[in-house]
């Protein structure tokens, strides 16, 4: 019979190079430290590489909605009221090309029913531009400019450029929606912080212990999970005082939606705890002498983090619509603030749902994060778990 070496000389040389190859990416996969083969699980999650992409434009935004959006989220502009969504334009009335622009807007009205209507002159063009001057701000509340995105280089007075239209008060909606990201997006992730936060301590202690502190604290995870989550959500908001100012407003229902959410994920650390407090490593870590916070901290905690992680990732998206829900029916964050579920009150009136139907467009955002938010934590579930076929 011959040998492997002397059967490896008689494959093909393509068959030998792709041999080789193989060989080279099970020694990658062997060698790999667990980051990386998680990273490398995750990218073959290909909804989930979309949706992160379009989380990393969502949050780019929120942070940095002075420089994104065109114009001040309060600024009136009374000849655009109810103004439909500008159409950017690369082909003029002629055929001839150009860079993007739009067309200068008129605005009259209809002599039957007395609605307003925006017809485009197409003897003007105004041209749209990048990083341009408009109103001054300051970024990430530091540095003073007045560069925005992109915009039009007339005043305002002449021409303005509204990418999802404007609302019954002549508010640019896509400068708003910007803005309203910032406070949206944001409440999710410091609401889970805090769950975090409070479901690691109470369900890390009560699997760790056991006893009657497990019981206790079980008991209290029940009682709340037995209350419907909507009406403890409106009867706490509805205890904060009206005239609290917009910051307090925000940290008030981002501590009442974090006191309901912790009870998930405590849940979830004690079972973890239940099933490691026992294992070899824990024992080892008490018999050199590691106090029980270390060994809470520093090998339990970890071992799951990665759980964890994912988890999170799909808890955010039930904190966005919590925030949403009560500003929609008024029991969360009110005006001046802007949040998305602020910009949807719009929607609860009737003709402005009639006559611009753009005033649903932050719905469209709040749709789009939470399934982002979704298939992120389903690629990082699937992640989790490097080792696992």
């Amino acid at each position: 019979m011959a040998t492997s070496s002397e059967a490896d000389n008689l494959l093909p040389q393509n068959d030998l190079e792709v041999a080789e190859e193989l060989k080279g990416e099970e020694e990658k996969i062997y060698v790999a430290p667990p980051w990386r083969l998680m990273w490398w699980r995750f990218r073959r999650h290909r909804m989930a590489v979309v949706s992160a992409v379009v989380l990393a434009v969502f949050y780019f935004v929120a942070i940095f909605c002075e420089f994104v959006a065109p114009y001040n989220p309060e600024q009136f502009f009374i000849k655009y009221k109810m103004a439909p969504p500008t159409r950017i334009h690369l082909r003029d009335a002629e055929g001839k090309w150009h860079l993007p622009f739009v067309y200068r807007i008129e605005r009259s009205r209809d002599e039957q029913t007395m609605r307003s209507l925006f017809v485009e002159d197409t003897s003007t063009r105004y041209p749209l531009r990048f990083f341009v001057r408009g109103d001054e701000y300051k970024l990430l509340g530091l540095f003073k400019t007045n560069i925005h995105l992109f915009g039009l280089t007339v005043s305002r007075d002449e021409q303005g450029i509204f990418l999802l239209g404007a609302d019954r008060m002549g508010r640019d909606l896509f400068s708003r929606l910007c803005y309203g990201a910032r406070l949206s997006l944001s409440i999710g992730l410091v609401g889970v912080f805090l769950s975090l936060i409070l479901g690691v301590i109470l369900g890390g202690l009560s699997g760790y212990y056991g006893g009657t502190l497990d019981v206790i604290i079980q008991r209290v995870i029940e009682l709340i999970r037995t209350i419907p989550s909507i009406p403890l959500w409106m009867a706490l908001s509805a205890a904060l005082p009206p005239d609290w100012p917009v910051v307090r407003v925000y940290f008030g229902i981002t501590v009442i939606l974090s006191l309901i959410g912790w009870t998930w994920m405590a849940r979830v650390v004690r079972g973890r705890f239940l099933a490691l407090r026992e294992e070899d490593f824990v024992l080892a870590a008490r018999l050199v002498g590691s106090s029980e916070m270390r060994i809470i901290l520093r090998h339990m905690v970890p071992s799951f983090l990665s759980y964890i992680i994912a988890s999170l990732t799909i808890a955010i998206p039930n904190m966005i619509l919590g925030e949403t829900g009560l500003s929609f029916i008024g029991l969360g964050l009110r005006p001046p603030a802007i949040s998305w579920g602020v910009l949807l009150q719009e929607a609860q009136n009737v003709r402005s749902l009639a006559l611009c139907p753009w005033v649903l467009t932050p719905a469209l955002a709040v749709i789009i994060a939470v399934l982002a938010f979704n298939f992120v934590g389903d690629g990082l579930r699937d992640a989790a778990d490097p080792y696992a076929r």
